[in-house]
């Protein structure tokens, strides 16, 4: 597979989930395909992010599984030998470049400004992700960038939420949003707790009703 493309998935919002508990992964999964969202970024910032990657790509295969936070070459490799499909960084440099490049691992870089955007273009990338997109700008950043760059797309994290995703999505140079509050730390804590992901689902649900309404 190419690193270039990312491997197929429905849903127009990416949840970006800190797993501290390998337990939470599958049911998580399972939650999540219960309210229509088919893709998950399982983040590299706790030591279960890796296990919690492998237990979803072995037993939920209908579950679209990438890592987040991949910030060096080394982790490249040990993303891909836990399984996942495609990976996302806060940024980029040569070197994660290079790795991702020769593991031919499907990647969506990080960028904050138009230079890096640019750069990014260069090495072949056209999905970049705007992190933290709050801070860079928001809507009126990509607003900006659509005429310059309007061969590129975006997938926006940090300050997308519920009330303002269809904003970003509407934008032509949008083609996902990303986001934590999908599952928020206490919520799946609950739930991992009492074995009921209801609340789970029924964000998700929320976010996937929220996004196919901003096709129509």
């Amino acid at each position: 597979m190419s690193y270039l493309l990312l491997p197929s998935f429905n849903s127009k919002t990416v949840p970006v989930i800190v797993i501290t508990d390998v337990a939470q992964a599958v049911p998580m999964a399972h939650a999540l395909l219960a309210g229509g969202i088919d893709v998950m970024e399982i983040t590299l910032r706790h030591p279960a992010g890796l296990p919690a990657i492998e237990a979803v790509a072995k037993a939920v295969p209908e579950m679209v599984v990438g890592a987040g936070t991949v910030t060096t070459p080394e982790q490249v490799q040990q993303v891909v030998n836990a399984g996942a499909t495609f990976a996302l960084s806060p940024g980029m440099t040569p070197a994660l470049i290079a790795a991702v490049k020769a593991a031919k691992l499907p990647f969506v870089p990080g960028v904050m400004t138009p230079g890096e955007a640019m750069v990014a273009h260069e090495h072949g990338f056209q999905l970049l992700k705007l992190f933290p997109a709050a801070q860079a700008g928001g809507l009126a950043m990509l607003k900006a960038m659509g005429g310059p760059l309007s061969e590129l797309r975006f997938c926006p994290t940090g300050g997308v939420s519920l009330a303002n995703m269809n904003e970003f999505l509407a934008l032509p140079n949008v083609a996902m949003v990303g986001g934590s509050w999908l599952t928020p730390v206490d919520l799946v804590v609950q739930a991992a707790s009492s074995s009921d992901w209801s609340s789970i689902t029924k964000l998700a649900q929320q976010a996937t009703d929220q996004a196919a309404s901003s096709q129509q």
